[in-house]
């Protein structure tokens, strides 16, 4: 059973995950070449032998290959002769005009970042359709747990309290709560929350951290001590234009946090140990599956 289990709870979501990765990166290169005029031999979804395929008028083989670990797209002519029955022969003239070697820098530049390129363009898609159809995650502001003496506690904040206003104004989001709170560090704010359906006054005095900034320095701000509900989260369907921008900028944000994350592991500010191969992706898909298909997505 602890077998079973694991194919389906860690190994199937990686292959899933993997394949279609691989599939829309593979389209890429595929789209563009053809676009060039190059001739595709195969398009394989896997590697090693075929399991099923077909030849289309192009005289491409797509193929479904056994080992569902990958795939790739061969092109004709990446080199700069042509071998056949293990002799070596150069081109003819026709085969010069769909050959991948004989394109100019900028065509065949064009097909390698043809991958890269509609993995972009892939990810903008699924964001957009994630929040078209699921919805845009939406964190109220609901206390998840208050950490130990930490200001809230110290406060009578309790796990569950639903902040609606700090000093005056009205809150509603766990995102506008850390606004109010971390310019303001050992500042007594005056907050109202809900508890067992009742208004309750507290007053909390944010202790203060310094947080390290990019560029080595610290700034202080305040913290309470408590975290977000994971329960509380709602989420709100957008009309499919401002789902789409919402594509755009959610995948510029993550793609300028990778980026970012890989320059701290190269200055040495954050651990290279947060890097991983297939069985890293293989472990967080399957924990990710858990959390239902919409995570799996994201």
């Amino acid at each position: 059973m602890e077998y079973i289990s694991f194919l389906w709870e860690t190994v199937l979501p990686f292959l899933v995950v993997l394949t279609i990765l691989v599939f829309v990166h593979e389209l890429g290169h595929y789209w563009i070449a053809r676009r060039c005029n190059v001739r595709v031999e195969v398009f394989s979804v896997g590697f090693g032998p075929e399991i099923k395929g077909w030849t289309d008028k192009h005289n491409t083989r797509w193929k479904l290959s056994a080992i569902p670990l990958g795939g790739y797209v061969k092109m004709f002519g990446e080199s700069e002769t042509v071998t056949e029955d293990g002799n070596e022969r150069q081109m003819t003239a026709e085969e010069l005009e769909v050959s991948f070697h004989h394109k100019s820098l900028g065509q065949r530049a064009a097909i390698v970042f043809g991958g890269p390129g509609i993995n972009f363009l892939f990810a903008v898609v699924v964001f957009a359709g994630l929040f078209s159809i699921v919805g845009l995650p939406t964190i109220p502001s609901v206390v998840g747990t208050v950490t130990a003496n930490s200001a809230a506690e110290q406060a009578g904040f309790m796990s569950g309290d639903r902040i609606i206003s700090v000093n005056g104004k009205k809150i509603e989001l766990f995102s506008e709560l850390q606004r109010e709170v971390e310019p303001n560090p050992n500042v007594a704010l005056s907050m109202v929350v809900i508890r067992d359906g009742r208004e309750i006054p507290l007053t909390v005095t944010p202790k203060s951290y310094q947080l390290p900034s990019d560029v080595g320095e610290t700034r202080e701000i305040g913290r309470m001590g408590v975290t977000q509900s994971p329960e509380s989260v709602t989420y709100v369907r957008q009309n499919p234009a401002l789902a789409a921008w919402l594509g755009v900028e959610r995948s510029y944000a993550v793609t300028v946090q990778i980026l970012k994350n890989v320059s701290e592991m190269i200055t040495g500010q954050r651990s290279a140990e947060e890097l991983g191969g297939p069985l890293r992706i293989a472990q967080i898909s399957g924990q990710v599956a858990e959390q239902g298909l919409a995570s799996l997505i994201f």
